[in-house]
């Protein structure tokens, strides 16, 4: 195979290398296209650019696998703790158990939020979309840490690192217990980093909390499938942010707010918008589905199928066992869920999804658990952002080490040609 690809255009020909990846991705190296030739790429979506080299994951949507740093998703959720993943997302390694003994009390060293952050938090009426707080109040960070991270400083960088893995948590407790009115906490350092999560989620004033492991256990794997998915919209953001030199809380909350959009984060949340919809309907189930088979019925089945996997998403195979689990440990009765299952079973059964491999996937069952633990629709998508999080922070952390240039994309000017200017009384 050659190592270069030609262009010929205008009877000139243009030479430009190939570049291979470790599981033999093919991309052509066009940094010289314009300088050399005068003629720029379009890619609406960027679907076929590749905008950076990463060896944090690998992603093949054809054959349904997803690897962290080379370790195969269904390991890592099964074996694995967020925390855990958390490290080799950022670090490449997973930890030894003294790396991860010392991770975790750094952390918990940082575990504290500045009390201002609250004046912050109170000044957001109630019905405020827990997207919108959450971005905000990762963005105020900056003010409580003004100071500049030295990328140059391994130092530097961890301790920035650690803070905002310290600080989200709380965050997210905060901005969900400002949607339910509950008190804001800081949780119990002495439990794991998802244990603490839990508690300062779900503790309620007036009574003990009495931790579910079935939870907790469905909370973790929860993180760990979203923890990153390779240059989604919301990474793409963090890393074109970054590029600027903007520091780490700025283009955290930049990804947040990409997050915050219907097709990417808020998928879940569409979801259980759908299935009320079909309650309200009068949850007749074959009807949505028929609906979903007519081409000319807008109706669309919201969490199945999947924009980059074109067979079974393999989160979705992990995370179905686990909502099940929570659906049998709280003993859940909402017909919300009922007609879920119920469009869960007819899809895996119906020729037409089966054909076109448009199984429920992870969205689909991630929005079941929140719903069975109580957690209003707006929060699905902060839940989404946590998970999010070691993604987007080892995404950041690879493009400042290496330097990446800023982010620039160009255009293809299709507007008026130059005019000249008409004073008003003329126009």
């Amino acid at each position: 195979m050659s190592d270069k690809a030609t262009l010929e255009y205008n009877g000139e020909k243009f030479e430009f290398p190939i570049i291979k990846g470790t599981e033999d991705e093919i991309a052509v190296d066009i940094k010289t296209l314009r300088a050399g030739s005068g003629i720029i790429t379009i890619d609406p979506g960027y679907k076929n650019t590749g905008a950076c080299e990463s060896a944090i994951t690998y992603l093949d949507g054809e054959k349904g696998i997803l690897r962290y740093r080379g370790y195969s998703i269904e390991d890592l959720a099964e074996k694995a703790t967020f925390l855990e993943v958390i490290y080799l997302l950022i670090f490449g390694e997973l930890p030894t158990s003294d790396q991860l003994k010392k991770f975790k009390s750094d952390i918990d060293d940082e575990a504290i939020v500045d009390q201002d952050m609250k004046k912050i938090i109170d000044g957001f009426p109630k019905y405020a979309h827990p997207m919108g707080v959450l971005s905000s109040l990762t963005s105020a960070l900056i003010a409580f840490n003004p100071s500049s991270v030295n990328v140059a400083s391994e130092g530097d960088m961890y301790k920035a690192i650690v803070k905002l893995l310290a600080k989200f948590p709380i965050l997210v407790a905060w901005t969900y217990h400002k949607r339910t009115g509950l008190p804001l906490d800081y949780g119990d350092s002495s439990l794991g980093y998802v244990e603490n999560f839990a508690k300062m989620m779900f503790q309620k004033p007036n009574r003990a909390y009495e931790p579910n492991q079935v939870v907790i256990d469905a909370l973790q794997k929860l993180l760990i499938l979203h923890g990153d998915h390779e240059q989604n919209c919301s990474t793409s953001t963090v890393r074109i942010v970054g590029s600027s030199h903007a520091g780490l809380f700025a283009s955290i909350s930049a990804g947040i707010s990409a997050l915050w959009g219907p097709l990417h984060g808020g998928a879940n949340q569409a979801v259980l918008e759908m299935l009320e919809a079909i309650k309200a309907d009068g949850g007749d189930t074959k009807k949505y589905m028929a609906k979903a088979k007519d081409k000319d019925d807008p109706f669309r089945l919201m969490g199945f199928g999947h924009r980059v996997y074109k067979n079974f998403d393999p989160r979705a195979r992990i995370i179905k066992k686990a909502a099940d689990e929570v659906l049998e440990s709280l003993g859940v009765s909402d017909p919300i869920l009922d007609i879920a299952k119920g469009l869960e079973k007819e899809a895996l059964e119906d020729q037409y999804f089966v054909d076109r491999k448009l199984y429920p996937n992870v969205d689909f069952y991630s929005g079941i658990i929140y719903r069975a633990l109580g957690i209003p629709v707006e929060m699905f998508t902060v839940m989404f952002a946590l998970g999010r999080l070691p993604g987007w922070i080892s995404q950041w952390r690879e493009m400042r080490l290496r330097n990446e240039p800023i982010g620039r994309p160009r255009q293809v000017y299709i507007g008026e040609n130059a005019r000249d200017y008409k004073d008003i009384a003329d126009r």
